[in-house]
């Protein structure tokens, strides 16, 4: 008999550790041809494991894995790994301007007159971070960032920056009851937004924009607007575009009854867990013994699945995210970033230094970006000061530029501001990043800033275009919504078909939290934003 354990057998990981090879720049065709002379499999496309099993070619795997190991990418300078590197890559050079009003001038300064920009006063980094205050990287500026001309769903408000942000002896701008409030609401509706979209990708997760577009068209909802639906969908679309077969009870218009378990959902409450018991100063162990205490295996997948393998061999960090992990470079650090930036509102630079810490058990350089990327992006939406292209400028402000990461992200902010019709932009995206698995965090990211840009701050637009642009489609709508819950402010300001269906209910495996309501996971996020 053969058990097949998805994600960790050698002979599944020896295609995507050389697909790997081939994105990084390492030299790996003498291995690829031992490996296809043997009859190896390349990787799997979209399942864990190979159609057919093969452990047969499990000690060859092995060996091929070691050897892969030890080859030395090009890429190594331009998209390190270590922390201090990464600080290295991205010394900030000037503080953002004012929140901008719709016509894209400032909504502070007096009219006619450009507000002075001034330095931000240095802190250590035991005071929450490398840099005083968010970076900028606007017009003008190496890598320029986005900025376009809208609402850009920001709206005027007092920032209040978390306990340990703020310049030495300062504990917040704008503080004060009611911007606890705010706050809180902000975080409410970003948590609603998150499982929105979320659900809203769950049942065509795994399928091709061909199929995803085909699906909706069916039923009138291109461009997608709404939840999906089998119904009125012919018998032989579903038939040859099956939905996510986990998924689809739980996901489709006729049969939400809640917020399905999903992973998306289980890292949030996992994190949350994480500072009620450790704080901000958590380490990466921390997060380590947290997974083993509270996070059941077989709800991991990937990279995380590779990593929680690695822990109960004794492999320790960080080397659980490189040891026989050719996933350390896709999405999974990225959907576990959004509590570090939700908990520091004003600071995104310390929000990516928490999600670092996070993400180098099971990730490393572009993995471990796309983390950094939305937790500070987050962090500066979460002020309710920001737009949505300052909040994507302070996120690309804190990964390394020359990064594959940072480069496609850039793109994808490119193409969106630049053209009217996102199909287009999805399908350039598709034509010049469609090499890397869909899961991989650099296209998924593009993507998402772009959806997040085309759409301008509307919530709609926001979840609906990281959907439809396929690849990710659970995560990227989830961290969309993320994004644009928190840039609408309150959970009034969500339109009700997106969050009546999720009757202030979660279900997931994570002990005690089943069940929870998204006010009450508002509250306890709002606790640890404002603690000391």
């Amino acid at each position: 008999m053969n058990l097949r354990l998805t994600w960790v057998q050698a002979e599944d990981l020896v295609g995507h550790e050389l697909r790997q090879a081939a994105e990084d720049g390492r030299d790996a065709r003498a291995l690829a041809a031992r490996w296809a002379a043997a009859g190896g499999p390349p990787a799997p496309e979209t399942a864990g494991a190979s159609v057919t099993p093969r452990p047969d070619l499990r000690p060859l795997a092995d060996s091929l894995l070691a050897s892969l190991a030890t080859l030395p990418t090009p890429l190594s300078a331009q998209e390190p790994t270590d922390l201090a590197d990464i600080r290295a890559l991205t010394t900030p050079r000037s503080a953002p301007p004012p929140h901008r009003d719709g016509n894209g001038g400032s909504a502070t300064a007096t009219a006619g007159r450009r507000p002075a920009r001034r330095r931000w006063h240095p802190r250590t980094e035991s005071a929450g971070g490398w840099w005083a205050q968010p970076p900028w990287s606007g017009p003008g500026s190496p890598g320029e960032a986005p900025w376009t001309r809208g609402f850009g769903g920001g709206a005027p408000g007092p920032v209040r920056v978390s306990g340990s942000g703020g310049p030495p002896g300062q504990s917040g701008v704008g503080g004060g009851v009611g911007e606890d409030i705010a706050l809180r609401d902000r975080l409410h509706a970003s948590w609603l937004g998150r499982a929105a979209g979320c659900l809203l990708g769950k049942p065509v997760e795994k399928l091709g924009l061909h199929a995803i577009r085909t699906l909706a068209r069916a039923t009138g909802n291109w461009p997608l607007s709404t939840w999906f639906t089998a119904r009125g969908v012919p018998p032989e679309l579903l038939a040859a575009h099956p939905w996510n077969r986990r998924s689809a009870p739980t996901s489709l218009a006729e049969n939400i009854d809640g917020m399905p378990e999903d992973d998306d959902l289980n890292y949030p409450l996992l994190n949350l867990l994480l500072l009620q018991r450790h704080g901000r100063g958590f380490t990466t162990a921390d997060v380590a013994r947290l997974w083993l205490d509270e996070l059941p295996a077989g709800r991991t997948f990937t990279a995380e699945r590779v990593a929680y393998r690695n822990l109960l061999d004794g492999v320790e960090p960080p080397l659980t995210a490189v040891h026989r992990n050719p996933f350390r470079e896709w999405i999974g650090a990225q959907i576990r970033a959004d509590v570090h930036g939700w908990t520091h509102p004003g600071d995104p630079v310390a929000a990516a230094e928490q999600a670092y810490r996070d993400a180098t058990l099971t990730h490393t350089a572009n993995g471990v970006y796309g983390a950094m990327f939305v937790a500070a992006t987050l962090a500066t939406a979460a002020t309710g000061t920001a737009d949505v292209h300052r909040s994507l400028a302070a996120g690309i402000a804190v990964i390394p530029p020359r990064s594959r990461l940072a480069q496609a992200v850039r793109r994808g902010i490119g193409l969106a501001r630049e053209t009217t019709d996102f199909d287009t932009v999805v399908d350039r995206l598709h034509t010049e990043l469609g090499g890397y698995h869909w899961v991989h965090a650099v296209p998924n990211a593009a993507l998402l800033a772009a959806a997040l840009t085309h759409a301008d701050g509307d919530f709609t637009r926001s979840i609906c275009a990281a959907v439809s642009g396929g690849w990710d489609t659970d995560s990227n709508g989830a961290t969309a919504g993320s994004v644009a819950g928190l840039l609408a402010g309150h959970p009034d300001r969500l339109p009700e078909h997106w969050t009546s269906p999720l009757k202030n209910r979660l279900a997931t495996s994570v002990p005690s939290f089943d069940g929870i309501g998204f006010d009450t996971l508002a509250e306890l996020t709002h606790l640890e934003a404002v603690r000391p």
